[in-house]
Parts: structure tokens; C-alpha cells; sequence
């Protein structure tokens, strides 16, 4: 690392770091400690390990600890960002005001009925975080429940992880992250009298279940590796130190899940990892019973669990059931061998969710890349898909506190049509609009076109690209693109509605998403083709969509700006290190990009549940080798590449923070263009950034600037040595 500072004159301006304006950070060049690391015969050099501190755990939930080494680097970086975005101070002012002004400031949910009272979440105008609230059902008095503006007061992170309340509505359970390690605190409230209780639960992974007798509660634990891994019961009014050990997961590979069932019959524990699971459940009305589990786990195998009565309903791919079926089994013999089908595998409808109530049940299914929701009677088994006009849109259900009602609650929304919350009546089919998303400073959807369009990729592969532009902007190849992608543990990105894109679409780019192998947007088979031996095929799919954009005419080579976040940060890591030359700028938030040295580190939190993801390199030398051939950190190259900015969160346990570090520090130190390469660490927040609605968005400006930044008038880019400039 280097920084050139002139001396410090007391009448000149200062910057908001306190530099006078007139200073100029040199790019930091990181040291290089040498190390070398040897697996399955391989040496491999590794000299910015040192990034990654000794106290790491203790950084997480403290920042202030980090050692000074590498906070001087990190915080060098982002003076250095800074600097070079200088530019587009304005621009991101702008950017903000208009992405601000898209937000109904002081927005509500549609409220959910709950027996004597409606439950709902609102936010008030400038306020950064949500109000949880509640009104009588029959009447118009709020009562705030809890006021997360309040609870924020003094944090430099806060976000409510769940809010829930006791079935018998005295009683709020609350989990809070105040540092964004999502480690977080349950705090109970008495809802009669307003006195939050003395008792609280650290360490806890923020899921909250209560039973049907509203005194007791049942959470998930964190260990020592920040895995979720144990389930405890907890009675309102008893310390938290004697509460009973429900269920310990012993594999280190399986994080634990905590739920309630739709009839509120059982608290549902679920243990899994990426591609197996096992259920166990405890009756809500007799919480002390022992967890009883339903089918063992089998490797391969998942299932998830609903009850309707008097038989569970599971949704699994057991027996070869690769997009899904849902089978049925007694209550009181539910192992594999008493399952019975009840909606058949079709391959090619992927079966993502299951939603049940006393009549009938709900299934969301995938297929073709759109999703549908099909209704099923329970008196005959008579079903009937819930149609809509769009050719490629966003659905989801939205589960209630209702199970004896005919009802449906789900939100629709496509990439050019604000999300609407419907009422669906099972019975007459008929649907109620509730809510239309707001959108002040105006929105017309007939401005904008979407498409969908196929793109061959490297095997013959067809992978869908949805894309939504202004309808005026130029089709004649001059348009710069942004495009996303995702392609990680069977997540398909919908073509739902976001009123950010849009300060980049009304600017005439063209915004797209490739939906790469490694998604389920295909169905689960698409998703396999994505993942381990096969998981190239994720980059070469987002590259394969590149070229297709650019070869349909809506764009040319440089023109293209490659985004993605987490798993989506190593998909754009890996496109640039293999077709630099594709891309005129690349936007990596908190990027898996250090993929090996990772899944070769069995005490970091998220490694063994990720092998059955990305491979055992540790023990497989095939995996090892198969990760290493395209592990963006571990493939940098002498070569030029496109400007690149990078995100990072201090306390991040899921990317930590060394990750994207590591990766900038190599390749300013290989490549050979004068290119912008920034990094931007949040330090006082974790993987999902700044936790306020406002402060989320000055992210985004970052990001957007960026992308106009790099594809501006002339070449569109500024150089490295302009950056140190200040220009």
C-alpha cells in the first residue's frame, strides 16, 4: 500500500475524511506476505492471506478490534474509491433523489388478519426502518408494536431480523442484528403494559417459533463457527440460561431451520444442507414433548413438511422425483414408507413451495422459467391454475395466519409492471386487488418494453435472457447494457419489479438478466447442470447471454456491464477472467471470489454446509482441481481488463470481508490496463450493506454511477492515473 499526501495547510478545505481537497491518494498497492499452501501434491502462493485477520470471529461483532495493517489498507481503498468517483459526486445526488422519490416514503403492508386484531409493517415518512403495528379488527386504532426508528437511535447498523407475536397477542418475540454479523438478540415485549421484559437470548440466528400457549418460545442458536446449530425452548419469565436444549445438530455440513406449520399443529425443526434434509417435529400445544423426527435424512434427498387434516403433506424429490412431487403420509407413521403421491412428478414443472389450508392447497411451480400457482380442492382433489396475461412475470404466495379460510394472498409483478397484492378467492376464483405499488414521481409501464429471448451457450444450451428497456431508446447496437446474474444453489432470479433499474433505463441503458445454469429458472435439472464438475457451465451461460445481447443488435462489445452479488460476484469474477475484452465495466458486490481457499478451510462459517454445492477439495482432489481452474482470485491474469468496482462488508459472515480484499490487491497488482479497480468495504455492516432504506440506496447510486461512469460519451472511461487525479 502507498499514499502520497502533501502537507497539511489549516486554511485549506477539507474533504468529509478531513483531507484538504487538493490531495491525491495513489492507487494502494497491497504488500505481499509470501505464502504457499500445498493440497493434493499443488503448491499454490497465497501472499495476501494476511488479509484475513486472526480475530476475524471477534471483528464480526466488534469492527474496532481489526488489526491496523489491514484496516489502513481497506480504509486506503476506500479513500482511494472515493476519490475516483469524485466525478460523480453529483450524479450520485441525483441518482439517490430519484430512486428516493420512487418510494411512497411512508408505504404499509397490506394488513394480515390475526382473530381479534390485524397485523401489518409501515414506514413513516424519512424514517430509515419499519414500524411493526397492529389494529383491532373491527376498528381503526394503531398500536405500534415495535418502532425500529427508535431502536436504531445511536447504531451504526440495525435491522430487525423477525417480529413475531404470541398466538394469544400478549406477547412480541423480537430478533435485532446491531452490528450486521446476523448474529443477533431476542427481546420479548409485554404487549398489555408496553415493558419490554429482562430477559434476552444472544447469539441467536434470528428464527423465532411460538407455541400455542403464548409463554413459550422456541430459537436457533449460533456456534463458535456462526452455524445454526441448535434449537432451544424458552419460557417467558425463566432465564434464558436454563432454557431446554431441543435439538443439537451434530454435522457441521447442516444448518438448522425453525417454522410453524400452517394449522399452527406442530413447530417445525428442519435440518439440511444444499441438497438434503430431514424434518422433526413438536406439537405446539404440548411444547415440552421430545422433537420427533419423520423420515432420516438420505443423502440427495430433500423434503419439506405441511400438515391438513390429519395427514402430513411433503414436498421431495424422493425417488427420482428431480423438479418435485408432493406426497402424503398419516400423522402418526410418517416415515418414507408410508408415502403416498398426491401430485405426481411431471418433469419440467419444478414445484417450488407448498402452501396449505383447511380445504385446500397451493402449489408454485416453475415451468418453462414463469411461475404459476395451482389450487387443489381437498373435498375431490379438483385443481385449477391461477391465470395472468404477461408472458414473463414475478408470483409469490404469501402465507398467512389463517389456515380455515378460503383465501389466497399472493404478489404479482412483472419487469415493467409495479408489484400488486391480490385476494384470491379458491372457492369462486375470483380475485381482489388490495395494494398497487406506489410510485410518486410516476411510473408508465407503456414507456418500457420487456422481452425474453433464448441465447445458445457454448454446449448448445438454450439459457433465457429477460431484458426491459425504454421504448425509445436506439436499437441500432449504441446502448449500453447492464446485465445480471445470479446462478447459485438452484435461485432463479424472477422478472419481478425494481424502480431502481429505471435511473439507469431512463438513461438509455438497457437493463437484462441471463438466467445461467446453476438457477432453478429451468427447473431443478437446470440447477444440477450448474453446480459442481459442471459448474463452468454458470459463466459460460452469463457470457454466452453477452454475446447473444450483442448479436440480437441491442449492444456491442464494451458496451456491457456485468453485475452480480455473492455467488453472482464469483459469476462475474470468473465472465471477466475469461472474456475481458466482453465487458465495458463489471459490478461485484461482497464476491465469492477466493472459492478455493475457502472450501479448504473447514472452520469458516459457511464451508461445510457449501461443499455439497461447490465440492470437497480437502478430500477430493478432482474437486480441487476443478475449483481452482476457475476461482476468480486464483485466476487473475496479466491481462487488461475492464474498470471493476467492489463491495465488501466488514462484518460479513457469509462473503467475509478478505475475499474481495484479496482479490482487488492481485489484480492491481497483475493486470496491465490503467483501468479503474475500486473497492468499497462497508466497515460497521455486513453482507446485505447498510441496513436503512436511505442508506441502501446510496449503495445503489454508487453502483449506478459507476455503470454510467464507465459507459459515458467518448470511451466511457476514466484511467487509473485520471483516478488518482481526482478526475
Amino acid at each position: 500500500m502507498n499514499g502520497k499526501v502533501p502537507p497539511e495547510d489549516s486554511q485549506a478545505p477539507k474533504d468529509k475524511q478531513g483531507r484538504p481537497v487538493d490531495a491525491r491518494v495513489d492507487a494502494p498497492v497491497a504488500p505481499r506476505h509470501p505464502k504457499q499452501i500445498t493440497l493434493h501434491g499443488v503448491v499454490r502462493d497465497d501472499p495476501y492471506a494476511w488479509l484475513r485477520a486472526d480475530n476475524w470471529r471477534e471483528v464480526m461483532t466488534d469492527p474496532a478490534v481489526l488489526g491496523p495493517e489491514i484496516r489502513a489498507y481497506l480504509e486506503a481503498e476506500n479513500a482511494f474509491t472515493e476519490q475516483g468517483m469524485a466525478s460523480t459526486e453529483a450524479l450520485q445526488k441525483t441518482l439517490f433523489d430519484e430512486m428516493k422519490a420512487r418510494l411512497k416514503e411512508d408505504d404499509s403492508s397490506v394488513p394480515s388478519p390475526d382473530g381479534a386484531f390485524a397485523y401489518y409493517h409501515r414506514f413513516e415518512i424519512g424514517g430509515q426502518h419499519p414500524l411493526f403495528c397492529r389494529k383491532a379488527a373491527d376498528g381503526d386504532l394503531e398500536e405500534v408494536l415495535l418502532d425500529g426508528n427508535r431502536e436504531a437511535e445511536g447504531e451504526s447498523f440495525f435491522r430487525v431480523a423477525s417480529c413475531e407475536h404470541s398466538p394469544d397477542h400478549r406477547f412480541l418475540a423480537f430478533a435485532t442484528d446491531r452490528n450486521g454479523s446476523e448474529q443477533y438478540v431476542i427481546n420479548f415485549k409485554d404487549l398489555e403494559t408496553g415493558a419490554q421484559l429482562t430477559e434476552s437470548v444472544s447469539g441467536a440466528q434470528g428464527s423465532i417459533a411460538w407455541a400455542n400457549d403464548g409463554r413459550t418460545l422456541f430459537y436457533v442458536t449460533l456456534d463458535a463457527e456462526h452455524r445454526p446449530s441448535k434449537v432451544f425452548r424458552h419460557r417467558l419469565g425463566s432465564d434464558p440460561a436454563e432454557d431446554v436444549l431441543v435439538y443439537a445438530e451434530p454435522d457441521p455440513g447442516f444448518f438448522i431451520g425453525l417454522g410453524v406449520s400452517e394449522s399452527r399443529r406442530f413447530i417445525i425443526i428442519s435440518a439440511h444442507d444444499h441438497t438434503t434434509s430431514e424434518v422433526r417435529v413438536v406439537p405446539a400445544d404440548r411444547p415440552e414433548e421430545d422433537a420427533r423426527l419423520l423420515a432420516p435424512r438420505d443423502t440427495g434427498v430433500e423434503y419439506s413438511v405441511s400438515d391438513q387434516d390429519g395427514r402430513f403433506l411433503i414436498l421431495t424429490n424422493a425417488d427420482g422425483a428431480i423438479d418435485f412431487k408432493i406426497v402424503e403420509a398419516p400423522l402418526d407413521e410418517p416415515g418414507r414408507e408410508t408415502w403416498q403421491d398426491v401430485v405426481p412428478h411431471r418433469p419440467g414443472h419444478l414445484v417450488l413451495s407448498l402452501l396449505s389450508f383447511k380445504d385446500y392447497f397451493v402449489r408454485l411451480e416453475r415451468v418453462n422459467g414463469v411461475p404459476q400457482a395451482i389450487v387443489t380442492a381437498m373435498a375431490d382433489g379438483a385443481e385449477h391454475t391461477i391465470a395472468f396475461d404477461e408472458e414473463a412475470y414475478s408470483l409469490g404466495l404469501l402465507p398467512g395466519y389463517l389456515h380455515d379460510t378460503a383465501t389466497l394472498r399472493f404478489v404479482y409483478s412483472s419487469l415493467t409492471t409495479p408489484a400488486r397484492t391480490y385476494d384470491y378467492d379458491m372457492e369462486d376464483r375470483s380475485r381482489l386487488l388490495l395494494k398497487e405499488q406506489e410510485v410518486p414521481s410516476g411510473h408508465d409501464p407503456s414507456d418500457y418494453v420487456s422481452e425474453r429471448f433464448l441465447a445458445e451457450s457454448h454446449d448448445g444450451a438454450q439459457v433465457p435472457v429477460s431484458l426491459v428497456r425504454h421504448r425509445s431508446t436506439p436499437l441500432d447496437g449504441s446502448a449500453p447494457l447492464l446485465l445480471y446474474g445470479y446462478g447459485s444453489y438452484g435461485h432463479a432470479i424472477p422478472a419481478g419489479f425494481s424502480t431502481n433499474r429505471f435511473s439507469l433505463i431512463d438513461r438509455g441503458f438497457i437493463y437484462a438478466i441471463a438466467h445461467v445454469r446453476g438457477g432453478t429458472d429451468k427447473g431443478y435439472g437446470w440447477y444440477l447442470d450448474g453446480k459442481l464438475e459442471k459448474k463452468t457451465n454458470t459463466f459460460l451461460d452469463f457470457i454466452a447471454a453477452g454475446e447473444a445481447l450483442i448479436g440480437r443488435g441491442l449492444t456491442r462489445r464494451g458496451r456491457v456491464v456485468a453485475h452480480g452479488g455473492s455467488a453472482g460476484g464469483l459469476l462475474v469474477g470468473a465472465a471477466v477472467n475469461m472474456a475481458p475484452d466482453l465487458f465495458g465495466g463489471v459490478i461485484a458486490e461482497v464476491p465469492f471470489v477466493d472459492v478455493l481457499t475457502t472450501m479448504c478451510d473447514k472452520d469458516l462459517p459457511l464451508t461445510p454446509p457449501e461443499w455439497p454445492e461447490w465440492g470437497n477439495p480437502i478430500e477430493d482432489a478432482e474437486a480441487y482441481a476443478t475449483i481452482a481452474a476457475y476461482s476468480p482470485y486464483d485466476n487473475v491474469e496479466a491481462q487488461a481488463y475492464p474498470p471493476i468496482l467492489v463491495t465488501a462488508g466488514l462484518t460479513d459472515p457469509r462473503v467475509t470481508y478478505w475475499e474481495p480484499a484479496k482479490w482487488v490487491a492481485r489484480l492491481r497488482a497483475l493486470k496491465t490496463d490503467s483501468n479503474p479497480l475500486f473497492l468499497k468495504t462497508n466497515m460497521t455492516a455486513g453482507h446485505a450493506g447498510a441496513a436503512g432504506r436511505f442508506d441502501k440506496l446510496n449503495e445503489v447510486a454508487l453502483a449506478y454511477a459507476f455503470a454510467l461512469m464507465v459507459c459515458g460519451s467518448g470511451s466511457g472511461r476514466i484511467t487509473e492515473t485520471a483516478a488518482a487525479a481526482g478526475g
